[in-house]
């Protein structure tokens, strides 16, 4: 349970850690915003980005390499309209094989929300209408992983969140914070395109909070006072 994919010290975000990296990613775009600056377009896909990355549970290279037509509906879940999956084209490979392909269905409204609106109403004015990229650059390429972790980076240490948090840490949020949901755990696994759920297991790291309730259910019809009828029989 204490080993990860990725650098061994990363860690998930805990819920109120990705509340805030995720306030401060929307920050920078109303001060870019505001102040009239070049970038803001950059803030506004960079903010967009994180959100995919932790509402879908992706890795960089995953996130990086999305298309526009890689969101589709789900007839289960119509309320997502044409972004109800996601088509995860460059999965992790096994070694000496092509990128494996996973289907990841929506599960969070406020993230389709968010890149409904920047699919919509932002990516257009990059000027790239031909691109079929979901994350392009003001120079009209597509973003890569390295850049995506500079930008995590550089937001995680204004923060002055823990250097143990890394850009994977969403991914592993993901992962808990649906486990602290109550969502089946197979489902999180196919979700995560984990093959075994050993994987699925090195990835949840719930609180202490969630431990306890779990414990105290448990523990429940153990400890319940014992009645009349029970001492009768």
């Amino acid at each position: 349970m204490n080993d990860y994919e990725g650098k061994p010290e990363a860690r998930p975000f805990t819920w109120e850690e990705i509340q805030r990296f995720l306030d401060y990613a929307d920050d920078q775009v109303d001060r870019a915003v505001r102040a009239k600056r070049k970038g803001a377009l950059a803030a506004y896909r960079d903010a967009t980005l994180f959100k995919v990355i932790y509402g879908w549970g992706l890795r960089r290279t995953e996130a990086a390499k999305l298309d526009l037509v890689d969101f589709g509906r789900n007839a289960s879940a119509p309320q997502f309209g044409r972004y109800g999956t996601l088509n995860v084209r460059y999965g992790k490979a096994k070694k000496g094989q092509p990128p494996r392909r996973r289907n990841v269905l929506s599960v969070m409204d406020w993230v389709v929300e968010a890149v409904a609106d920047y699919v919509e109403n932002v990516q257009p004015r990059f000027g790239c209408e031909e691109h079929p990229a979901l994350w392009v650059t003001e120079r009209g390429g597509r973003i890569k992983p390295a850049e995506i972790n500079a930008r995590f980076v550089a937001y995680r240490d204004a923060l002055k969140l823990p250097k143990e948090l890394v850009a994977h840490s969403a991914r592993h949020a993901y992962v808990t914070h649906l486990t602290e949901d109550g969502v089946d755990r197979r489902f999180i696994q196919q979700q995560v395109g984990h093959e075994n759920d050993s994987s699925t297991a090195i990835y949840t790291h719930v609180s202490d909070d969630f431990m306890n309730t779990m414990l105290h259910k448990a523990l429940a019809p153990v400890l319940a006072p014992t009645t009349s009828a029970d001492k009768d029989r």
